[in-house]
C-alpha cells in the first residue's frame, strides 16, 4: 500500500472527519460556539490530542511533558515571523522541526525508563523547560512578558520584497491574511492533514509495531526485536504534532509565552485523550473539543442565563434550581468538568467512543434478523 492508498473504511472515515470539520461554523452556530477564535482552538488542539494519542495511545507510555514541546513549537514561530518573512508555511515547518529535536533529547533520555519512572521524567523536562523560558533564557523568550512581535523586527525576507508598514504585521499564507475564518479554515486543513497522517500510522506496520509495545514490550524484547527506536520515534512524531499545534497557536494570535509549558497544559492534553478514547482516532480529537467548549462557553454562563433556561420551573422552585446550578457553570465550569470525567472513567473506561461502540452495537443487535432455525436452536430460559 503506498502513502496515499487507503483502505475503504479508512477513506470514508477521512471523508467524513473533513466534512465535520469544514462544517464546523454551521454545527457550532446552536451551541454558540461559532466564532473563529474558539473554532481555531478547537481544531488546534485537536492537532495536539492526536499527536499525543499517537504516544500514548499506541505505544501506553504516559507523558507528562508534551506542553513543552507546544511551548517551543509556538517560540520556535514567532522568532521566525520575527526574523524572516510573516508567512506561516517557514514558521510552520521550523516549529516542526524544532520540535522534533527537542522531543528527540527529552525521549532519548526519558525513554531510559518506562512506567510512571518515564512519566515523572518527562514532567520534570517539562517543568525545567518551563522555568528556563520564565527566568534563564529571557533574551530568548522575554520571559514573562511574552515574546512578541515589534515594530523593529528585521523580517528580512519580508523587507526585501516590501517597505516596513507603520503598524504591526499579521501572519499569512502567500499574501492572503489570515484572520476570522480565513485563520479558521487554514488550520483546519492542517488539521485534516494531521488526521490522514495518523490514520496511516494507525495501519502501518510500524503502528502495529507500537501496539505491540503497549500490549507487552518484555515479550517483545525476548522475541529479539528491539522495541527502543519504535518508541522513541512515536515519541519524536508525537512531539512534532505538539510543535505544529504551538505553531499554529503564534499564527492565530503571534505571542509565545511560558506559561503554554506549564504542567497544567500537559494535564490537559491528557485529559482530552483518556476523555474522548485513548487508542481511537477521533476520541481525542472529541475530548479536546469537548474540554475547550467547557472552558470558553460553558464557563461564560452567569444567572441571567440560568434564569432564562429555568423559565419553565414553577416560581417556587425557580431560585433554587438556579442556586444550585450556578456552582456548576462559570466559575465552577472545571467542578462539572470532573464529574464527567469521573463518569467517564467508572462507567466508560474506553472514553466516550467506548459509549459509542456500545450505542452503535445496541442498534445493530436489533436491527439484525434472527432466522427461524437459529430461533429454534435457542435452548429456553
Amino acid at each position: 500500500m503506498t502513502l496515499f492508498q487507503m483502505t475503504r473504511r479508512d477513506a470514508l472515515v477521512l471523508l467524513a472527519f473533513a466534512a465535520v470539520i469544514l462544517t464546523m461554523p454551521l454545527w457550532t452556530a446552536p451551541i454558540g460556539a461559532n466564532y473563529p477564535g474558539l473554532m481555531q482552538k478547537f481544531v488546534i488542539f485537536a492537532i495536539f490530542a492526536i499527536g499525543f494519542n499517537v504516544l500514548f495511545g499506541l505505544t501506553g507510555y504516559l507523558s507528562f511533558g508534551h506542553a513543552a514541546f507546544l511551548g517551543v513549537g509556538s517560540y520556535t514561530a514567532v522568532w521566525t515571523f520575527k526574523l524572516l518573512t510573516m508567512d506561516v508555511l517557514p514558521a510552520i515547518v521550523f516549529a516542526i522541526l524544532v520540535s522534533g529535536l527537542f522531543a528527540l533529547a527529552i525521549g532519548y533520555l526519558s525513554m531510559r525508563r518506562s512506567g510512571i519512572y518515564f512519566s515523572i521524567l518527562t514532567l520534570a523536562f517539562a517543568q525545567m523547560s518551563y522555568n528556563l523560558a520564565y527566568s534563564v533564557l529571557t533574551p530568548i523568550t522575554n520571559g514573562e512578558t511574552s515574546l512578541q512581535l515589534t515594530l523593529q523586527d528585521p523580517r528580512v525576507i519580508d523587507l526585501a520584497l516590501a517597505p516596513r508598514g507603520a503598524g504591526l504585521p499579521t501572519a499569512s499564507l502567500f499574501g492572503q491574511t489570515l484572520t476570522g475564518l480565513g485563520g479558521f479554515y487554514f488550520c483546519a486543513v492542517v488539521l485534516i492533514v494531521a488526521f490522514f497522517v495518523a490514520i496511516k500510522i494507525f495501519a502501518s506496520p510500524f503502528g502495529m509495531m507500537l501496539r505491540g509495545i503497549k500490549s507487552n514490550q518484555t515479550r517483545m524484547s525476548y522475541t529479539g526485536f528491539n522495541t527502543r527506536p519504535y518508541a522513541l520515534t512515536a515519541f519524536v512524531i508525537s512531539g512534532m504534532y505538539a510543535g505544529l499545534a504551538g505553531a499554529l497557536l503564534a499564527v492565530t494570535d503571534p505571542l509565545a509565552g511560558a506559561e503554554r509549558m506549564q504542567w497544567t497544559a500537559s494535564g490537559e492534553v491528557v485529559l482530552m485523550t483518556i476523555l474522548g478514547g485513548v487508542g481511537t482516532l477521533i476520541g481525542p480529537v472529541i475530548g479536546a473539543w469537548l474540554i475547550k467548549y467547557f472552558e470558553n462557553i460553558f464557563s461564560a454562563f452567569n444567572e441571567q442565563i440560568l434564569s432564562r433556561f429555568f423559565d419553565f420551573v414553577p416560581d417556587p422552585l425557580h431560585d433554587t434550581m438556579v442556586a444550585i446550578a450556578s456552582k456548576f457553570v462559570g466559575e465552577g465550569w472545571q467542578l462539572t468538568l470532573g464529574l464527567l470525567f469521573v463518569l467517564v472513567v467508572v462507567f466508560l473506561p474506553g472514553g466516550i467512543m467506548e459509549g459509542v461502540r456500545r450505542i452503535g452495537s445496541l442498534f445493530g443487535r436489533r436491527s439484525t434478523p434472527v432466522s427461524p432455525g437459529a430461533a429454534r436452536a435457542q435452548p429456553a430460559e
